[in-house]
């Protein structure tokens, strides 16, 4: 059990840069001190996807919130992080729909019972606090951001954690599309958008490549034709946004790398658009799509 007695404090959680474990993983570093490995790692370790913390891969990170409870878990889908006890989902879609959806896409996991259900991923529908909330592939998601990490927010004790695990577009089927930027967030919160734009499917439809990260690795971000079909694929993207009319269409948002990621969290902190603080942001490793990242919930005063 994990109760408001005994929030995790920051330095419970593994260190963004681990100089033993980097030592352990990299045994020809090993006679290396840690000021010349962590050196090291500035200088060719991140750029070569060298991991750094047992916290950057799911293996390692998942154990520092699996047993929090009471714990939400935002778009579990068929594979979720979290179970057992006092563990509770959040989703677009109800149980049933999701397993018509895993069988679909010939996805073999097992869907949890839904809880809580907004088509539009309304977390203001939820009705009580938890100690932590966690999600994988979802914050990219989110139509307004900001409105996101506010709604995560009120739904978290006093100095809660949101545990995420994000795409990082440089690996994904978003490498071609330029990283979000601040002012696009802001904008999207005071406009304030309720449904993806017209812009944000396109990008989704038309510009997105390939999704197989160990390629993006090597290099090879582009399947032959990509260019030639941007064309007919943008006509597909205005067809889908016209049939839609003012529907929800789902779609990627927001494109992050670990580095903007807590570029734009910081921003968007320091002048209280959003109640968090960073706590941690670990690097992408070879040949992985996703970086993970734990905020926490300001105190109030």
């Amino acid at each position: 059990m994990f109760g408001k007695s005994r929030q995790k404090q920051t330095g419970d959680f593994p260190e963004e840069f681990d100089s033993n474990f980097y030592r352990s993983k990299y045994p020809r570093l090993s006679g290396m001190d840690d000021a010349t490995l962590r050196k090291h790692y500035s200088l060719h370790g991140r750029t070569e996807g060298r991991q750094a913390s047992p916290a950057a891969l799911r293996s390692g990170f998942i154990p520092l919130f699996e047993h929090i409870r009471p714990i939400l878990e935002i778009g579990p889908f068929d594979r979720p992080m979290v179970e057992g006890d006092k563990v509770s989902y959040f989703d677009v879609l109800g149980q049933e729909d999701l397993q018509k959806k895993a069988i679909a896409n010939n996805r073999g996991g097992t869907v949890p019972y839904i809880e809580f259900v907004s088509e539009i991923g309304d977390l203001s529908i939820v009705d009580r606090k938890f100690n932590a909330v966690c999600s994988a592939h979802c914050i990219e998601h989110q139509v307004d951001l900001i409105a996101h990490l506010d709604n995560v927010a009120k739904v978290l004790e006093g100095g809660g954690y949101y545990f995420i695990a994000a795409p990082d577009k440089r690996y994904s089927f978003d490498h071609f599309i330029p990283e979000s930027t601040v002012a696009d967030i802001i904008d999207a919160h005071k406009e304030p958008r309720k449904t993806h734009s017209l812009a944000n499917i396109i990008k989704h439809v038309a510009l997105a490549t390939h999704n197989d990260a160990p390629r993006h690795w090597e290099g090879i971000h582009a399947d032959p034709g990509y260019e030639q079909e941007i064309g007919g694929k943008i006509k597909a993207a205005l067809n889908l946004f016209d049939k839609a009319n003012g529907r929800y269409i789902d779609a990627h948002a927001w494109r992050f790398s670990p580095s903007t990621f807590r570029n734009l969290m910081e921003i968007l902190s320091s002048i209280d658009l959003i109640p968090f603080d960073i706590v941690r942001v670990y690097e992408t490793p070879k040949p992985r799509v996703e970086f993970m990242a734990i905020l926490r919930k300001k105190m109030e005063e």
